[in-house]
């Protein structure tokens, strides 16, 4: 008597995972995600092209290399599609005034907005650590903020591809990317 072929019984079929379905997807939609993270097309094709993803844990290591990477000009392009990290609504009427002298002081020092990764700074300190933040970094040089703003910029990707595929992640999001474009389209001289 032959036997068919026969499943484990102790293997426990796997319920597909948001990983999962990134691995699967069509490059342009895997990008896209990509591209809400970080927004650099050329961060976003080089995970893309790299994938299956065994777990959460190597696509964020190869997310984080990657952004080790990044040119001056993938590093401009990823800071114009930055914001002011998300506060609590009425810390915004509270010290508007403070806030905006801030970051305009920044913006017109470095030429892009101020970007940093709150992680788990309780809503009620927020303000105070984004004014402390600009008000320390104004006194760096702009090659140091470049590379203080990059930090920052990996931290955030981190976290929001963490919060994507996982359900949580060290950093929270930000507004999705101005005008962001087709992570598969030429890049800009290519």
């Amino acid at each position: 008597m032959t036997r068919g072929p026969t499943l484990p019984a102790d293997r426990p079929s796997r319920l597909p995972t948001p990983l999962d379905a990134f691995n699967a997807a069509p490059a342009d939609e895997a990008g896209a995600l990509l591209m809400h993270c970080l927004h650099s097309l050329r961060w976003a094709r080089r995970i893309t092209e790299h994938r299956p993803y065994p777990d959460v844990e190597s696509l964020l290591a190869a997310a984080d290399e990657a952004t080790y990477d990044l040119s001056p000009g993938d590093l401009t392009e990823a800071l114009a599609g930055e914001c002011l990290p998300e506060l609590p609504e009425d810390t915004y009427s509270a010290a508007h005034t403070a806030l905006t002298a801030a970051h305009a002081a920044y913006e017109a020092r470095f030429g892009h907005v101020f970007v940093i990764c709150l992680g788990d700074t309780s809503p009620t300190e927020s303000l105070d650590r984004v004014l402390e933040g600009i008000r320390s970094r104004l006194t760096n040089d702009p090659e140091e903020e470049r590379i203080t703003a990059a930090e920052e910029l990996r931290r955030l990707a981190g976290g929001r591809l963490a919060e994507k595929l996982r359900g949580a992640g060290p950093c929270p999001s930000a507004a999705p990317p101005r005008g962001a474009t087709s992570p598969n389209a030429p890049a800009p001289g290519k």
